[in-house]
């Protein structure tokens, strides 16, 4: 298993050569990574874009080189009702291309299956051409993909052999998913796991919310981290994503916000890994 890298979330609007540099002293192999900061900000840090920021791509690219930290998944592509997917992102895929970006995370807000499925296919005709690949991500609540059989059908529907699943902990049990699941899979299914914990139950109606502010370190919820892994049979990059807003708004620095779910990240994989060996 690779890693367990950090996704952005986990330290919301830190800027991106920051967060390399973070990353590579905690040890961690990969980032995932957005072009500009999405809204949460408690650590009020000045806003950046590295869609119009030439020179900020630059450092970008030597934090990487220098620290040897991948920049594992692209953030922020998303399929909505009013956007052409090829209009929109060609520009973003460039930039991801010129960075260094391994995987583009593709999900949808557009309710039209069909018509996601077909942006799908597009963008992951783009990213193929700009040597990425791509990962279709599935969640409660979003419409037209909101769980694993789903998104196994969009990727039929794109044919590519460099488009895979991103498998999201909390997504994957909270749509009704299990560990068999992710243990019938294919080989090469899932390209990249976004490993959180959260309780069973939802802790906030509007359950975006939760995803994106409120998750926990792996064994500090209920699901079944464990045996999720366990059923994995490709070895994909592993991050932990693991967004706590109310922790950073009482003080509580990116650093060891991400050392907490890194730690405990480690300890699971560490688990797995001797278990796969007595086996």
């Amino acid at each position: 298993m690779k890693g367990p890298g950090i996704d952005f979330l986990t330290v919301f609007a830190l800027p991106p050569v920051e967060f390399v540099e973070l990353a590579a002293d905690l040890g961690a192999p990969s980032v995932s990574l957005i072009l500009e900061p999405l809204d949460c900000n408690p650590e009020a840090y000045a806003p950046y874009s590295l869609r119009t920021d030439r020179a900020l791509r630059r450092e970008l690219i030597a934090a990487t080189r220098d620290r040897g930290v991948t920049l594992a998944l692209g953030e922020g592509v998303v399929v909505r009702p009013d956007l052409d997917a090829r209009t929109a992102y060609a520009g973003d895929i460039a930039i991801m291309a010129e960075l260094g970006v391994r995987c583009i995370n593709i999900l949808s807000f557009d309710p039209s299956k069909e018509r996601t499925f077909d942006q799908y296919a597009v963008l992951a005709e783009m990213a193929g051409a700009a040597g990425i690949d791509c990962a279709i991500e599935f969640s409660r609540g979003r419409v037209s993909t909101p769980d694993l059989p789903t998104a196994l059908a969009a990727r039929r529907h794109v044919g590519r052999p460099d488009c895979r699943i991103v498998l999201d902990t909390m997504h994957l049990i909270r749509s009704g998913g299990t560990a068999a699941d992710v243990a019938a899979l294919e080989p090469d299914t899932v390209g990249y796991v976004q490993l959180c914990d959260v309780p069973l139950a939802p802790t906030n109606p509007v359950y975006f919310e939760e995803a994106a502010y409120a998750r926990l370190p792996p064994g500090d919820g209920a699901l079944p981290l464990f045996e999720i892994l366990m059923a994995l049979r490709d070895d994909p990059v592993i991050s932990v994503e693991v967004p706590m807003r109310a922790a950073a708004e009482a003080g509580v620095g990116p650093r060891d916000r991400a050392n907490s779910a890194l730690v405990a990240a480690r300890a699971l994989i560490e688990r797995v890994a001797t278990a796969r060996a007595a086996a």
